[in-house]
């Protein structure tokens, strides 16, 4: 793609909202298969980042936050997703069950405040499947220490014991008064979402049906401490016994048996967005092909196509990337791969479907390549990529305002707002 300066995203951004009031920081609500912040679309271009909490609570390393909002910001980044658990591990947040680490929290509020100041909204994911930062298997390992006889991390998911160590997480969380705003977090609008777990699976229950009654509990507690916040799962959008013709679209014949149900887990009640990932990568083979291309493209079709006819709810690509470890590798790929799905979505955008933005898999500011999983983006070192993003934001940001706008300013310019926001150039 040409050239184009970063800042253009931040320009775009700023016009549009010149014709606008200046609005409070509000809740990011839903509307249908829709996000909505004071009535106006919101469409995301987000990254993740899982390891802000740990930097902020090291004074050393803290300024790589404030840092990689800025980078963030200044490309039109939006929303940000990070851990909000550090179980048991080094720097832990929670230290035992219900037991926190004052100061790694502060550097959480210190985070989510931080976020505000560069308009990042963040989504906060509240536990880990895996075992990096304590995970589900550190909770199977605190219910043994107490006297339980607990043989399976899945055990996380059906032991009472074990459901009310994290209903304690969260309400300690959604209780949490910022020690840098005074805001406590279950009425930040900074906070866009909470997500129940990072990627769940229950591979001991192929059915389903342990992981759906754990996700029914907790989007219902989360619900009940806290009304005001969008509730999301954090799953990677495996089809499972609910949907037989739907497995199809799975990545492989594994991903029916890890014991997640994308449609029916999202049909329970205080759901209220699709999460899905993206890693062709991972799934289908680590070296590099345009059957990549094709298996993102139609994963990604399928899950907004379910999303509206049988969810009716937005659905955010939460994760998505390529590695840089992967055979066959070079940047022009991964850009392509990223304007595959930003074109996938814009292509539902533009017929008020329910592709509502997606996440970056992941972004780093400079000096942190020691943290580097091979998916790592540094913009600064990354300038196709950097303009890649920048693009995608400004068409997202004159859309979220185009309503507004076109009743402000009349139809006059619509035609040549629709051929910039979806001309096919990514």
């Amino acid at each position: 793609m040409a050239d184009s300066p970063h800042l253009s995203a931040r320009q775009g951004i700023y016009n549009v909202e010149e014709l606008e009031a200046d609005d409070d920081w509000q809740m990011v609500q839903t509307k249908g298969n829709q996000f909505v912040v004071n009535g106006q679309p919101f469409y995301v271009n987000g990254f993740n980042t899982y390891w802000l909490m740990v930097f902020a609570a090291d004074l050393s390393t803290r300024g790589k936050v404030s840092e990689l909002f800025q980078q963030a910001s200044s490309v039109g980044l939006t929303v940000c997703r990070t851990w909000a658990f550090n179980d048991g591990q080094w720097r832990a947040l929670q230290k035992s069950p219900s037991v926190y680490d004052e100061d790694v929290f502060k550097a959480l509020d210190f985070l989510v405040s931080e976020a505000k100041k560069y308009k990042i909204r963040l989504i906060l994911s509240l536990v880990n499947n895996w075992d990096a930062y304590g995970g589900k298997a550190q909770y199977v390992k605190w219910g043994n220490a107490s006297g339980l006889n607990l043989t399976s991390d899945d055990e996380f998911f059906s032991h009472p014991t074990l459901r009310s160590y994290y209903k304690s997480h969260v309400k300690a969380m959604l209780n949490r008064v910022n020690t840098f705003t005074n805001i406590t977090y279950k009425d930040d609008p900074t906070i866009f979402a909470w997500e129940l777990m990072n990627e769940p699976r229950c591979t001991s229950d192929p059915s389903g049906d342990t992981l759906q009654s754990w996700i029914a509990e907790m989007a219902a507690y989360v619900k009940s401490l806290d009304a005001k916040h969008l509730v999301e799962i954090g799953e990677e959008g495996f089809y499972g016994p609910s949907a037989p013709a739907r497995t199809q679209f799975n990545p492989n014949s594994y991903a029916t048996q890890v014991g997640t149900d994308f449609i029916r887990n999202h049909q329970a009640l205080g759901v209220d967005f699709a999460s899905v990932h993206i890693y062709a990568d991972s799934w289908i083979s680590q070296t590099i092909s345009d059957a990549h291309l094709q298996f993102t493209k139609s994963w990604m079709e399928a899950h907004i196509e379910d999303a509206e006819k049988y969810l009716g709810m937005p659905v955010i690509f939460s994760e998505f990337g390529v590695s840089t470890k992967d055979t066959g590798y070079n940047s022009s790929y991964r850009d392509t791969l990223i304007g595959t799905v930003y074109k996938t979505l814009l292509n539902s955008t533009k017929k008020g479907g329910s592709g509502a933005g997606s996440l970056l898999w992941q972004l780093f500011p400079d000096g942190t390549d020691y943290m580097d999983d091979g998916y790592a983006i540094v913009l600064s070192k990354s300038h196709s990529t950097a303009n890649l993003i920048s693009l995608h934001s400004t068409r997202l940001a004159i859309f979220n305002s185009r309503c507004s706008w076109h009743c402000r300013w009349g139809c006059r310019k619509k035609n040549s707002l629709e051929t910039f926001l979806f001309q096919d150039n990514l």
